[in-house]
């Protein structure tokens, strides 16, 4: 009602188009509609700026500008409703801040874990197709 007030429309912070592809990628879901993907994109973007504030307070804390990912560690493993879902999915810290690291390392803890049947993981959506790969090197 407040929105018809003031006349400006809510709207979200992510492309519509990409959040009803992830959510397409659970084959349960048939079509998606509208308010559904309104109340997903506004709850998407409210649990990551929580989870944002909470990792740049962890990082404060320590004394740091930059977050890492010790930092998101530390925010998740403080509110038990975040770390119940979110905890086993995040990397685990590979090495000490003074080695280098390796990307291959910070990926494979999350790969390597088995998906419950008839789930995918939301990284292979992210990943480039072979096809663009083979593109690209052959330029």
């Amino acid at each position: 009602m407040e929105e018809e007030e003031f006349g400006e429309a809510i709207r979200p912070e992510f492309p519509t188009g990409r959040v009803k592809k992830i959510m397409k990628l659970d084959k349960d879901i048939g079509k998606v509609n509208s308010e559904a993907l309104f109340l997903v994109s506004c709850a998407t973007e409210l649990f990551l700026k929580l989870l944002a504030e909470k990792s740049a307070e962890s990082a404060a804390e320590k004394k740091r500008k930059t977050v890492k990912l010790e930092h998101i560690r530390m925010a998740v493993k403080r509110h038990r409703s975040i770390s119940d879902f979110l905890l086993d999915s995040l990397p685990l810290p590979s090495q000490p801040s003074d080695a280098p690291a390796k990307d291959e390392n910070r990926t494979r803890a999350v790969v390597d874990k088995v998906a419950p049947e008839g789930t995918r993981r939301i990284d292979d959506f992210f990943r480039r197709s072979t096809k663009t790969k083979s593109a690209e090197t052959e330029s």
